[in-house]
C-alpha cells in the first residue's frame, strides 16, 4: 500500500491532463490552457515523486541521498506558481500578463532558495516518508523545508480565497467549478499545515511525525481529486449540458421518425445509424433522416388539410404553436398514407411552406406522441385529418 495514494492521485490528475491535451495541441499559444495543463501535470509530478518507491528509486539511481526530496519540493513550488497563474488567467483583467509574470518570478526565487539551501545543507540519511520532521532541526535543510511549505501554503491559501470569492459573482458551471476548486485547495492547505505543525513540534522536542506521514498525504490526495474536478467542470460542464439537451431532443423526435419509418425504409432515405457517437451526432442523424423524408413527401402535403386542421386546433387550444404542430402532424400522417406520385393533390392545393425547423419538429413529434384528437372542419376530397394536440 506504500505510495498507493500518491500513484492514484497522480493518475487522476494526469487523466485530467489527457482530457485537455487535445485542446492544448490545437491552441498551444493560449496561456489559459497552458496554465491548466501545467497545474494538472505538475500536481501529478508532485505525487509521483513523493511516493516512497519513487523516492527510493530516484535516490538510488542518482547516488545522492534525498535528491528526490529536492525534486519533490521543487515540483510542489512550481505547482504553486502554476496555480496562481491559472487563477490570474482564469479571471482575466487589464494587467493579466504582468500579474502572472510577477507570480512566476516570485516562485522562481523560491525555487532558487530551495536548491541553494539543499546544496548548503547536509542530509546524508535517506528518509522516504518523514524527511520534514527528521531534518527539521538540521541547518539549511530546515530552512529548505519551511521555504517550500510556506510557498505552497501561501499559494493554496490565495487560490482558495480567490476561488470562493469569485464564486459569489458568477453562476452555472463556473460557479460550481470554483467552489470545488476552492474546497480542493483548502484540502491542499491541510497538507502544508499538518507538515508545518509536525515540524514545529519537532522544534519543541515532540515527535508528531505521524501528521506528516499519515494525515498530510490523505489531505493532498483529496485535494488533488477536487482540484482536478474543479478545473475541468467549467470546461466539460457546458458540453455535458449540450449533450443532455441533445439527447432529450433526440428522444422527443422519436415519434416523428417512427411515423416516417415506412417512407424512410422503402425509399432508403435514412442514413446509416451512427455508433459510439455523441448525443449531438445522433440528434443530427435523426434530424437529417426526418428532413429527407419530409422533403420526399413535399409533393403530397395538402394545404387545405393544413389550414383546416390548424384553424380547428387553434380554436380548441388557443395556442398558435401547438395548432401549427397539430396541423403539420395531420399533413404528414396523410402524406405518409398517400404514396407520393400516386395521387398528388392539385397544385393549387399543395402546401408550399418550408420544412419545419428543429424546434417545430420537436413540437410536431410531441403532437404525434400525445395522439389527442382535436376537432377539425371537413376536409375536401373526402380526406379526414388525423391531427393531434
Amino acid at each position: 500500500m506504500s505510495g498507493l495514494i500518491n500513484y492514484v492521485s497522480c493518475g487522476v490528475l494526469w487523466l485530467g491532463l489527457a482530457v485537455k491535451a487535445p485542446d492544448l495541441i490545437r491552441h498551444r499559444h493560449d496561456p489559459y490552457l497552458r496554465a491548466i495543463c501545467a497545474v494538472l501535470g505538475l500536481a501529478g509530478v508532485c505525487f509521483l515523486l513523493g511516493a516512497p518507491p519513487t523516492v527510493g528509486a530516484v535516490n538510488r539511481v542518482s547516488g545522492v541521498p534525498n535528491l528526490a526530496a529536492l525534486l519533490t519540493y521543487a515540483s510542489i513550488t512550481a505547482y504553486s506558481a502554476a496555480s496562481q497563474v491559472l487563477i490570474v488567467y482564469w479571471r482575466g483583467g487589464p494587467h493579466v500578463h504582468r500579474v502572472a509574470h510577477r507570480w512566476m518570478a516570485a516562485y522562481a526565487f523560491v525555487l532558487i532558495g530551495i536548491a541553494s539551501t539543499f546544496a548548503l545543507g547536509d542530509a546524508p540519511v535517506e528518509r522516504r516518508t518523514d524527511l520534514d520532521t527528521y531534518y527539521a532541526t538540521t541547518p539549511f535543510i530546515a530552512e529548505m523545508i519551511v521555504l517550500y511549505l510556506a510557498g505552497h501554503l501561501a499559494a493554496v491559501s490565495v487560490t482558495t480565497v480567490s476561488s470562493l470569492r469569485w464564486a459569489r459573482e458568477v453562476r452555472g458551471w463556473l460557479r460550481a467549478g470554483l467552489l470545488v476548486l476552492g474546497l480542493g485547495t483548502l484540502c491542499n492547505a491541510g497538507y502544508s499545515v499538518t507538515k508545518l505543525v509536525a515540524v514545529v513540534a519537532r522544534w519543541c522536542g515532540q515527535d508528531w511525525s505521524a501528521l506528516g506521514t499519515n494525515v498530510s498525504p490523505v489531505a493532498a490526495g483529496l485535494g488533488a481529486l477536487l482540484t482536478s474536478v474543479g478545473i475541468l467542470m467549467p470546461l466539460a460542464g457546458p458540453r455535458l449540458t449540450e449533450w443532455r439537451r441533445s439527447w432529450r431532443t433526440y428522444e422527443r423526435l422519436e415519434p416523428l421518425e417512427r411515423a416516417l419509418d415506412d417512407v424512410l425504409t422503402r425509399r432508403s432515405l435514412r442514413l446509416p445509424r451512427p455508433r459510439w457517437s455523441s448525443p449531438t451526432t445522433r440528434l443530427m442523424w435523426r434530424q437529417t433522416s426526418i428532413h429527407n423524408a419530409l422533403s420526399y413527401l413535399d409533393a403530397s402535403f395538402d394545404r387545405a388539410l393544413y389550414e383546416q386542421t390548424r384553424h380547428a386546433a387553434l380554436e380548441a387550444t388557443g395556442d398558435p404553436e401547438r395548432a401549427e404542430a397539430t396541423a403539420w402532424a395531420a399533413v404528414i400522417a396523410a402524406a405518409v398514407r398517400s404514396e407520393p406520385g400516386s395521387s398528388p393533390p392539385e397544385e393549387a392545393g399543395r402546401l408550399t411552406a418550408q420544412v419545419p425547423g428543429p424546434p417545430a419538429l420537436v413540437r410536431i413529434a410531441d403532437a404525434l406522441a400525445t395522439s389527442t384528437p382535436v376537432p377539425t372542419a371537413p376536409v375536401r376530397s373526402g380526406t379526414t385529418p388525423t391531427g393531434t394536440a
